[in-house]
């Protein structure tokens, strides 16, 4: 079973992923970030590819697309708050949008 994340990990991989664009979500234990791109075929390129990595993870985010927006939550349902999935997945989103 997935666990909640640890204050180790708070203070280490989270602060990372916060530094770089990821929020706190203020109404309950999650990070959100907003992607934006040139137009709605980077967006959804970029939605495509992350969404054959989630599947592999076996853990899918919360997000939502407008045109050249992508709009990401992420939480591990089972533990009410953040995991090692959510920081992993938030990794790869980011490498994604980066190449």
């Amino acid at each position: 079973m997935t666990e909640a994340l640890t204050d180790a990990a708070r203070a280490g991989e989270l602060q990372t992923l916060l530094g770089n664009g990821w929020t706190k979500a203020t109404d309950r234990d999650a990070i959100e970030k907003t992607y934006k791109f040139r137009n709605f075929i980077e967006a959804f390129g970029f939605m495509s590819r992350a969404a054959l990595h989630a599947e592999k993870l076996n853990h899918h985010p919360e997000w939502s697309n407008v045109y050249n927006k992508v709009v990401v939550t992420l939480i591990t349902h089972d533990v009410d708050g953040l995991s090692k999935l959510d920081v992993k997945l938030a990794q790869i989103m980011d490498r994604l949008r980066e190449s």
